[in-house]
């Protein structure tokens, strides 16, 4: 099955969804400035390639992960934290792109969310059959900003639970362009990927591509 077939959407499908309060997913609001999102990804990645972290139980994660802004995720048999370096080149992490920046702006302010001016944003990188366990973005000092999660190629089944891990999480299906955004009372749910189906998009290719924008200060 093609991306193209998969991800077709009906035209009069609404362009913002919500989720739960504070949660709403932005249908095709990346897509204008796709391929300009896409190559900055390179551009990153050609600064701070892409590395599969650990976990501080010392699992090695399947998702690959990068990092620009002033500080980037990082995870080691030592704990989750934000580090201003990449520690693979002991360099600041590249600059975030004024792509990232602007579409993160104005998604958080279709949402809701007035003046978010992120400092960081996590990439990852999924190849079929990788997933991303239910967990809370809490590594951040400011929990008052939403976060900005842009998807880009392959489409996944994004889970979105509560407060507690034990609550069964929404399955939203997430396509090339959509954005989510979630603050609020919703800025501590539980989230995940599950594992991505095969598929081959036009752009992207057998992956999907994920910026996830976060203000940790």
């Amino acid at each position: 099955m093609t991306f193209d077939l998969f991800d077709s959407l009906p035209q009069d499908a609404p362009r913002a969804e919500p989720i739960v309060p504070g949660a709403v997913v932005l249908r095709g609001f990346a897509r204008e400035h796709e391929q300009t999102l896409l190559d900055n990804v390179r551009a990153v990645a050609s600064q701070a390639p892409w590395r599969h972290l650990v976990t501080p139980g010392g699992q090695r994660m399947s998702v690959a992960m990068t990092n620009c802004g002033q500080f980037g995720w990082v995870s080691d048999v030592t704990g989750y934290r934000y580090e201003a370096a990449d520690p693979l080149s002991g360099q600041p992490w590249p600059a975030m792109p004024d792509a990232f920046l602007a579409l993160a702006r104005d998604a958080a302010a279709a949402a809701g969310f007035a003046d978010f001016r992120p400092d960081a944003c996590l990439l990852n990188r999924y190849a079929p059959g990788t997933r991303l366990s239910l967990h809370q973005d809490r590594d951040e000092l400011d929990l008052r900003a939403p976060i900005v999660s842009v998807s880009l190629g392959l489409p996944a089944v994004f889970l979105f639970g509560g407060l507690a891990r034990a609550e069964r999480p929404l399955r939203v299906r997430l396509a090339h362009g959509d954005v989510v955004v979630w603050g609020g009372p919703a800025r501590l749910a539980f989230h995940g990927i599950a594992p991505l189906a095969d598929g081959d998009h036009a752009l992207v290719g057998r992956e999907r591509i994920n910026l996830t924008l976060r203000k940790t200060r």
